[in-house]
């Protein structure tokens, strides 16, 4: 039996000693992801902010907060869980958060890939647009802007077995645009549905 924990952890030090693009000379930390590792819900976001860059945890600045208020809609809590990025370093433009670059997620994605066959989860989700396009074009799945296909469910059959996946809009979405908060609280409660579906 692998034992996930460790493997994660082996994981988390080889992303601690990345060198593959020019982000680890500008982060404080990389961020690897945290969580449970005996999960079957794996929660990916996009790229470490400031917040996350300082302490080397994902999800620990405003849209954390936000986030743990949509995972009580779904009736779990961060330690039901396990959350990373498509990025494990936080990529910035005049101190200020932006966009992955193209060779950024090329350079970080197979520590991602890696992520969910060690976990092997029975549902992911996407948290926005960068997260969304990757995993449904990783799994057969055109690459859809997470505004098109939020909250819908995709079923995949793969190596791991079947698999649910369901884009969500990123929590700061709903910081940026207050009026968007209703919207992603409705499509974690979708995820709350798949989740109890599940136990069935």
């Amino acid at each position: 039996m692998v034992n996930k924990e460790e493997t994660l952890k082996k994981l988390a030090e080889e992303i601690k000693n990345c060198k593959k693009c020019e982000l680890y000379k500008t982060r404080t930390n990389p961020v690897p992801g945290e969580g449970n590792p005996n999960t079957s819900i794996l929660l990916i976001g996009e790229a470490p902010g400031y917040w996350e860059d300082i302490r080397g945890k994902p999800f620990v600045g405003a849209a954390g907060k936000f986030l743990n208020e949509l995972l009580a809609i779904s009736g779990l809590e961060r330690e039901d869980v396990y959350i990373c990025n498509v990025l494990k370093c936080r990529p910035t433009f005049e101190g200020k958060n932006r966009p992955p670059k193209p060779e950024e997620i090329k350079a970080c994605t197979p520590y991602l890939d890696k992520q969910i066959k060690i976990i092997g989860p029975e549902i992911i989700c996407t948290l926005g647009n960068f997260a969304t396009s990757y995993i449904l074009q990783k799994f057969g799945f055109k690459p859809e802007s997470v505004g098109e296909v939020h909250g819908k469910v995709f079923e995949v059959n793969s190596l791991m077995g079947k698999m649910k996946i369901i884009p969500l809009y990123h929590p700061a979405a709903g910081l940026h645009k207050p009026p968007m908060k209703e919207i992603i609280r409705k499509d974690w409660e979708r995820v709350r549905e798949e989740i109890e579906t599940g136990k069935n």
